[in-house]
């Protein structure tokens, strides 16, 4: 049983390791955020159906069910959005940073969707997380849309890691993964069919373009996200939410390696930063003594 969890938590890391690459495959890739999503959800929702007919997985889920996968996928498409315009209009530094908040988002969502009861060390540490996005804040005054649309990204995650969390006790991590991908798909299609944004400069993309959109949309987000959603099964969606915040510090060193002097920012930047990983790292601790004195 400990090994199980073990590999499970292991698992888990890699998988963040592998989300942190994302965000240096979206600085790579030179489309915008719009048509940039919207390739990476239509090469993974692609991907998934074929590997879901492959091995005999397709299930239609039920009306209630898909009605939330809509939801969810379109939340998902939106958090991928902002996620990458956050990159594009500032770096990854700053995106992956402001994103760490997301555990905190988490610690208020679960209480309202699952019903338990507040805890208040989240509150304080939650505080402790505003006051190192503030002094990020102070630090990259030039990125100030870029920490919005960061922020935005993190709520929106926490909120779909969260209502994700029950889904999956219902459905399988593919079934959800797929359809999931393609209301996103739909969503921005839509958009982009009303804006007459599909012509043949959309789809004129260079070689090395193809080339990091079929590594961010088949490894990145096929095989990380329906093994992060069947992870659930067991792991809570604050304990995932928790891992994800090592997501930054994963980012931000493969961009140094990656870009160099482009990423490097002010000191104070860094104290921000470590403040919100810290706070973190100390639940984290909290969370893991309770569950040594608590065994489930």
């Amino acid at each position: 049983m400990q090994n199980d969890n073990l590999k499970h938590h292991l698992h888990l890391h890699f998988i963040v390791l592998i989300w942190g690459f994302t965000a240096v495959l979206g600085a790579l890739i030179s489309l915008e955020a719009i048509p940039l999503v919207w390739f990476r959800m239509s090469i993974a929702a692609l991907t998934v159906l074929i590997f879901m007919l492959a091995a005999g997985r397709w299930k239609r889920p039920t009306a209630k069910s898909l009605w939330k996968m809509c939801g969810l996928g379109l939340a998902l498409a939106l958090h991928w959005l902002t996620f990458f315009g956050a990159i594009k209009i500032s770096n990854v530094s700053v995106t992956l940073s402001v994103m760490a908040t997301g555990a905190f988002f988490a610690a208020f969502l679960e209480p309202l969707i699952f019903g338990r009861p507040m805890i208040w060390r989240e509150v304080v540490l939650g505080l402790f997380a505003v006051l190192g996005l503030g002094i990020i804040f102070h630090a990259s005054t030039e990125y100030v849309w870029g920490i919005v649309l960061a922020l935005i990204s993190a709520f929106l995650s926490a909120l779909f890691s969260v209502f994700n969390g029950r889904l999956v006790k219902e459905n399988s991590a593919t079934t959800i993964s797929f359809f999931e991908l393609a209301f996103g798909v739909l969503g921005i299609s839509l958009y982009l069919f009303f804006t007459d944004a599909f012509n043949s400069a959309f789809f004129d993309l260079s070689l090395s373009d193809w080339f990091y959109l079929i590594i961010l949309a088949t490894i990145c987000t096929a095989y990380a996200f329906i093994a992060s959603v069947n992870l659930m099964k067991w792991i809570t969606p604050f304990t995932l939410m928790l891992t994800i915040n090592l997501e930054p510090i994963y980012g931000i060193l493969l961009a140094l390696v990656v870009f160099g002097d482009a990423e490097y920012m002010s000191a104070t930047f860094y104290i921000g930063a470590a403040i919100i990983l810290g706070t973190v790292l100390v639940n984290a601790y909290f969370k893991a003594k309770r569950r040594r004195k608590y065994p489930q």
